[in-house]
Formats: structure tokens, C-alpha cells, sequence
């Protein structure tokens, strides 16, 4: 599949701050816990809030299609689509959710997405990244380590999800050219009680990587704590939508 040229080309190196929509049934929504019976929905025109991000200044928007991450493939690739063209050519949007092979990855990242997110078939087979990396290149592609209990989980976070420890995880995947990693907290993913920074800082410090903090951040505070921890970057989400953070002043203090 012939890749077109990507719109939204990634920032220069320096701390990401990532605004992000998550998409159940078309809506902007966010999860507790990942538990899809603890939603909220924060609005019901994901390419209207593309837009007020671009428009507060973000250079990156972090998109998870969360109906395709439970079920295993794409879901929500309509809206997917309007984000990545109402973000326009200023902003990169990374895509996560249901990328479970080649062909969808393929797929995001023809659309216009500047970095495709994998995360359950990259820890049930390290060699999807490898090839991956080889076929799109190592700065379009990013892991996510979605971690419970030390553990790197897959399969939309269900109840029983079989794990990996973290640490084997990122030296594995690094190992096979992954190079920018997501790592979400699960327990505190959604709760605004502030990030893992000892999970970031230990995976920081092993320096297989670029670790991006997701779940908890809260405060411009624990976006700077994150950037000591050894982070390279924050995913921010329930504290935009309810007013906590204001994402054109983060962005001016982190840049």
C-alpha cells in the first residue's frame, strides 16, 4: 500500500505534550481504569475537538480507537479520518487502537496519521515491530505498554489479559527497532491522581527508548515531573476536558 506523504509532520525533539481523543461509538469519551461500565463522555464531534487542540497550539494529538483495541481490529476509522484532516498539517496525530497487523497499520498511517501505535500484537509476537519498523520506518511507529501490576498488557485491558513483565517487554521490543513507547498506568489511567513516575522513571532510566507517560497527569506539575522522570513526553486527556490543565498554557510552559 503506497503511503502518502504525512501532513502533520512530528515536532522537533523536546517534551511532547499530547491532547487525547478517545473514541467509543463516535464520541469523545474517557475511561476509568480502562473499565468500558466507568465511561464519560466529554463530547460528540471528535474532529471539533482536533480542531481546538490545533488551535490551543498542540503539535501532537494522541488518538485511540477504543472500541478497535476491545475487539481487535478498527472500529472507529471514520473518525479517525475527520480528526487527522481537521487537525491539518500543523499537528501529528498518533493512532492507537485495533492495529493488530500489517495491513491496518498501513491503513492509519495512508490516512494521514504520522505515528501508528501497536500494542497487543507487538508483545504476542516482537517480530510484528521489527517488521513493522523495516516496512514504515522506526519514527512512525510507536508501542504501547499498557502495565498492570508490573506487567505489559494487551487486549483492550480486559480481566485476565495475560502480561509480560514491563522491563522484558521494552528490552524485547527495543531490541527489534521500536524506539518511542507509550506507557500507561492502568490503575491510575482516567483518575487524575497523578502519574507512576517510579514505573517512568525505572523504564526511563533503562534507555531502550522514548517513554511517553500516559494516565493520571493532572497538573502542569505532573507533566514537569514526568519531563524529570526522564520522560520525553505526556498523554493528557479527563484534565483537559474538565478544565485542569490548559493545553495552550502547558504548552508554552513545556516547550
Amino acid at each position: 500500500m503506497l503511503i502518502r506523504n504525512v501532513p502533520g509532520q512530528p515536532a522537533p525533539a523536546g517534551f511532547e505534550v499530547l491532547p487525547a481523543i478517545d473514541l467509543r461509538g463516535g464520541h469523545v469519551v474517557r475511561l476509568a481504569e480502562g473499565d468500558f461500565a466507568r465511561e464519560t463522555v466529554y463530547g460528540e464531534d471528535p474532529a471539533a475537538v482536533a480542531r481546538q487542540f490545533a488551535g490551543n497550539g498542540a503539535r501532537w494529538i494522541h488518538v485511540v480507537d477504543l472500541n478497535g483495541a476491545k475487539d481487535g481490529r478498527r472500529r472507529q476509522t471514520g473518525a479517525v479520518e475527520a480528526i487527522v484532516a481537521a487537525a491539518g498539517s500543523g499537528v501529528a496525530c498518533e493512532v492507537a487502537g485495533g492495529l493488530r497487523d500489517e495491513e491496518a497499520v498501513a491503513a492509519v498511517l495512508g490516512m494521514g496519521a504520522a505515528r501508528a501505535v501497536v500494542g497487543t500484537a507487538a508483545l504476542r509476537d516482537p517480530g510484528f515491530v521489527a517488521r513493522l519498523v523495516r516496512q514504515f520506518g522506526e519514527d512512525r511507529i510507536a508501542v504501547a505498554l499498557d502495565v498492570r501490576g508490573g506487567l505489559a498488557v494487551g487486549q483492550g485491558w480486559v480481566p485476565g489479559a495475560e502480561g509480560v513483565p514491563v522491563d522484558q517487554a521494552l528490552g524485547e521490543l527495543s531490541d527489534r527497532g521500536a524506539r518511542t513507547f507509550i506507557v500507561t498506568a492502568i490503575e491510575r489511567d482516567g483518575l487524575l491522581t497523578g502519574p507512576d513516575l517510579v514505573l517512568l522513571a525505572r523504564l526511563a532510566g533503562l534507555d531502550r527508548g522514548r517513554i511517553i507517560a500516559s494516565a493520571g497527569v493532572s497538573s502542569i506539575a505532573d507533566l514537569r515531573a514526568t519531563r524529570e522522570a526522564g520522560c520525553a513526553g505526556a498523554v493528557i486527556g479527563r484534565a483537559i476536558y474538565e478544565g485542569r490543565i490548559d493545553l495552550a498554557e502547558a504548552i508554552r510552559q513545556m516547550a
